[in-house]
Formats: C-alpha cells, sequence, structure tokens
C-alpha cells in the first residue's frame, strides 16, 4: 500500500484460491484471503527488504507484511520453501488466473454466500 516493498515475478499466475479459513479471515480482517502461488526461484524483491515483517501464524507457517504500512504480502512455509503464497492485492499487473476456487469454506463466514460457481473445496484441495 505504502509502495515500499516492491517485487517481480517471472513466472505465470496461474492458480488464484480464495482460502476462508478462520487464520486467514483473522490475518487479512476480512472474510477470506485471494493468493496466487508463485515460484520462490522466479520471485525477486526489488526494494526495501528491511521494511518486511514476518509473523509465525502457526508451526512452520509464516505471514509476511510491510512493517511501515502493515499490509499483508504472502506467507510461506517452512516446509515448501519453493512456493510464496502472494496476496492477489499486492499485484499491480492484470492476472489471468487459470484455475480458480474456494478453499477451507467449512470455515466460512456465514454472511457471504458464494455464487461465482467455482470449485469449493471443505478444506484444501490435495489435488493442488
Amino acid at each position: 500500500m505504502c509502495g515500499s516493498v516492491r517485487y517481480r515475478y517471472d513466472g505465470m499466475a496461474e492458480t488464484l484460491s480464495m482460502c476462508h479459513c478462520r487464520r486467514c479471515q483473522k490475518a487479512q480482517g476480512t472474510a477470506f484471503v485471494a493468493v496466487v502461488p508463485m515460484a520462490t526461484e522466479a520471485f525477486t524483491l526489488m526494494a526495501e527488504a528491511q521494511t518486511l515483517g514476518r509473523y509465525e501464524s502457526s508451526p512452520g507457517k509464516f505471514r509476511v507484511f510491510c512493517r511501515t504500512c502493515g499490509s499483508p504480502l504472502w506467507s510461506e512455509r517452512s516446509d515448501r520453501p519453493d512456493v510464496k503464497r502472494v496476496r492477489a492485492g499486492t499485484i499491480d499487473d492484470p492476472i489471468a488466473p487459470v484455475t480458480r476456487f474456494h478453499a477451507f469454506v467449512s470455515e466460512k463466514a456465514e454472511w457471504l454466500p458464494l455464487g461465482d460457481g467455482l470449485p469449493q473445496y471443505r478444506e484444501w484441495p490435495e489435488s493442488l
């Protein structure tokens, strides 16, 4: 939001997931978080890595945010160092993911109806 953290991704944003788990609701302050998995090897921080904060929200899972403005940026897991789950709202360029779905709908906010026709998974889909 403040522009102090910039990144580049030299890959395709092929998947977009909307996670409705309680932890994502708390971390984002809303009903769900839209994330795009990005290969760590194709992800480059362009500036201001010193403004990054990391919070271990559960064992081995870290949520990365900007310490200047508080914007959530991505999450990363110790057991998956090859992937960053980048918050879709931080992506400047238009994306057209082929695969889109809702995950953890078993925990979704009761006040948010899902009527977009996308696949819905009770938890995380094992195939992804």
